[in-house]
């Protein structure tokens, strides 16, 4: 008899999930803790951030009320990638909505958060990691959107 896989889609990419039988592959499913695909995100956010270089002078300086962008021009970002880097240096590239757009300001950069949010969640750039809350986390394809476009593109402008 041949093999039954299940695929479960994630913000970070695909899980399968095999067996011999259809008993199999749901006593394999049943036997995963209750949070096991959000511990995964983040232990699998966590490892790519660690690999990461976060000195970036010229683009966003560290205050007291999170990464403030300090850029010569901010009129070179999309309101996208304005949001996506403040969640990029923010801890856990984690914000609520009204931290993201507070920080924005003190950026100089008026933009609408929450739509933005909702737009970048369409493209799988960021996710809410508990629904019930208002927090927004990058994902991994946010990470490396910025990692390989955004950052690239605003080193070659400053």
């Amino acid at each position: 008899m041949g093999r039954i896989q299940v695929e479960i889609r994630t913000s970070f990419g695909r899980l399968i999930v095999e067996g011999s039988s259809a008993r199999e592959v749901l006593e394999a499913l049943e036997t995963l803790p209750e949070n096991f695909i959000g511990e995964l995100e983040t232990v699998v956010s966590g490892k790519i951030a660690s690999a990461r270089d976060r000195t970036f002078n010229g683009i966003v300086k560290p205050t007291d009320i999170g990464p403030v962008l300090i850029l010569k021009d901010s009129r070179a970002l999309t309101h996208y990638e304005a949001v996506g880097l403040i969640l990029y240096f923010s801890e856990k590239r984690s914000n609520k909505p009204s931290q993201i757009s507070r920080l924005l300001e003190c950026s100089g950069i008026n933009v609408q958060v929450s739509s933005r949010l909702n737009e970048m969640a369409k493209r799988g750039l960021v996710y809410k990691p508990t629904p019930d809350s208002s927090e927004w986390t990058l994902s991994p394809k946010g990470e490396r959107w910025i990692e390989e476009e955004v950052l690239p593109k605003l080193r070659n402008i400053s």
